[in-house]
């Protein structure tokens, strides 16, 4: 658009020379980018930076009023009395471009002067009070656009420092998290949230199945806020005995019970500036939630044996894979603990919830076993994968990882060796007779009606897993899950299951 108006510019008035000056981001000063000069001598360039004091256009930016002169040598004792050398030397350059006349005009916006639009001349008196006028009102326009496109460049320049934000917090992420590989929506979806959570002291629920890899997202929440030098103290309540987990969590004093033989310092004191990690919170007696509740409301307890009370700061992140809403209604968790633990809840997915990641964890434990065991292992059977992707997993990634373990060792080549036959009494069978549930029909609709679409071809990149947004083998699993077989139309007379192209 400023090319556009400095051509309109030219049509009216007899400009020689037109310039638009912006700010420099670099420092002070106008950075000149130069619309129109055909007879150019090579003075003036792009990039020259002119002086906000000793000069014209600097003048106009300051002041905010147009300034405009009927030869440039009246204003030489005002330039030379500033006492810029730089301003001078621009000043001269002006000179040995040619040009005698002109103004300088500001492009005044909403937000103040945002920079300057100059027009020269190479004769004297190049512009009446009617092309003044006319001018400024191009100023106004110019000022409209350059506000714009410099608003627009922010937004870009907001976005993408936002987005290698993100990517560095996502790499820092994946660093922290070490044995979770994967890109799939879902994964995704949690490293979203940790990121999100990860700088402040909020309580973080994390929600999900065993062997999901809770315990390393706590790991990563805690190193990506401001305790990261701090302790991270874990405490698994599911594995330390019932009588035992109240001294765990807050110590005791000698004496304080039979066996007390010595002071013991518990885990909230232990964690005191840094994180704790209540791994099973599920698992704490019913009656032992009161005295957590107030912890992490007072942040304050005393140990077993004394009444000093122990001022403590604390970030506690807790996970369960138990039902806490249902134990709520059952009334074997206390509600007003499990509103405190949910003030920031993240659900890890399950491995079969996110099975597009399977070839990648393979690839990875593979790699790392291989290279445990001194072993060259390279090289994965096609129906190796397939058998592994089609697995439920019901112990999820720490599943496939001792059993992508066990592989290793039984390989004595490059091939993996999978022990695959043990996993097929578990896998989802074609054309089970098991009914569907409701989610389930969704899905299996959903599923064919991408698969019209695309004339049942279901790879490639007009095929049914492009238009769902899958992984190929995903999709191929869960069209043998769900029993969908292709019509007798598209299979020449024979209908059967659907096979991948």
């Amino acid at each position: 658009m400023v090319e556009t108006l400095s051509t309109d510019l030219l049509r009216v008035t007899r400009c020689d020379y037109c310039a638009l000056l912006l700010p420099d981001a670099d420092g002070g000063g106008l950075r000149v980018t130069t619309l129109y000069n055909p007879e150019a001598r090579g003075s003036l360039s792009d990039g020259t930076i002119i002086p906000n004091d000793g000069s014209i256009c600097g003048t106009a930016f300051r002041t905010g009023k147009t300034q405009y002169f009927e030869n440039f040598e009246d204003v030489r004792y005002e330039v030379e009395r500033s006492g810029s050398s730089l301003g001078r030397r621009i000043f001269q350059r002006v000179i040995d471009e040619g040009l005698v006349s002109g103004c300088g005009l500001p492009l005044l916006s909403r937000n103040g002067v945002i920079g300057v639009l100059t027009a020269l001349n190479r004769s004297e008196k190049a512009f009446d009070v009617d092309e003044i006028t006319f001018l400024e009102q191009v100023a106004r326009q110019v000022a409209i656009a350059v506000e714009n496109a410099l608003d627009y460049e922010k937004a870009i320049r907001d976005r993408d420092k936002e987005t290698k934000q993100r990517l560095y917090l996502e790499e820092e992420i994946r660093a922290e998290f070490g044995e979770i590989v994967g890109d799939s929506p879902a994964l995704k979806t949690a490293l979203d949230l940790v990121s999100i959570v990860a700088p402040t002291d909020s309580s973080t629920l994390i929600l999900g199945e065993t062997g999901t890899g809770k315990e390393l997202i706590a790991r990563a929440i805690h190193n990506l806020s401001s305790r990261r030098e701090r302790p991270f103290v874990k405490l698994n309540c599911a594995a330390i005995p019932l009588g035992l987990l109240e001294s765990e969590l807050f110590g005791h004093e000698r004496g304080a019970f039979t066996g007390a033989i010595a002071q013991k310092t518990g885990r909230f004191e232990l964690a005191n500036k840094g994180t704790l990690f209540l791994d099973e919170v599920g698992d704490i007696p019913l009656e032992l939630q009161a005295k957590l509740l107030r912890v992490l409301q007072e942040q304050e307890f005393e140990r077993l044996g004394s009444n000093y009370t122990h001022k403590v700061d604390v970030r506690v992140i807790a996970a369960t894979h138990r039902d806490l809403t249902a134990m709520v209604k059952q009334t074997t968790f206390r509600e007003d603990l499990y509103y405190r633990l949910k003030v920031f809840p993240i659900h890890v997915p399950a491995l079969r919830q996110r099975t597009e990641d399977i070839p990648n964890l393979v690839r990875h434990f593979l790699k790392h076993y291989s290279k445990r065991m001194n072993k060259q292992i390279d090289q994965i059977p096609s129906e190796t994968m397939d058998a592994l992707v089609r697995y439920r997993w019901p112990g999820n990634v720490r599943e496939l990882q001792n059993f992508i373990e066990r592989a290793v060792i039984l390989s004595p080549h490059t091939v993996l060796r999978a022990p695959t036959a043990e996993l097929e009494p578990f896998s989802a069978h074609k054309g089970s007779n098991a009914p569907l549930t409701g989610l389930e029909e969704v899905e299996r609709d959903h599923i064919l009606r991408a698969l019209d679409a695309s004339n049942w071809v279901v790879g490639g990149r007009s095929g049914a897993a492009e238009r769902l947004g899958m992984k190929r083998t995903s999709l191929v699993y869960k069209i043998q899950k769900l029993g969908i077989s292709r019509p007798v139309s598209f299979s020449k007379g024979i209908e059967g299951p659907l096979q991948p192209e």
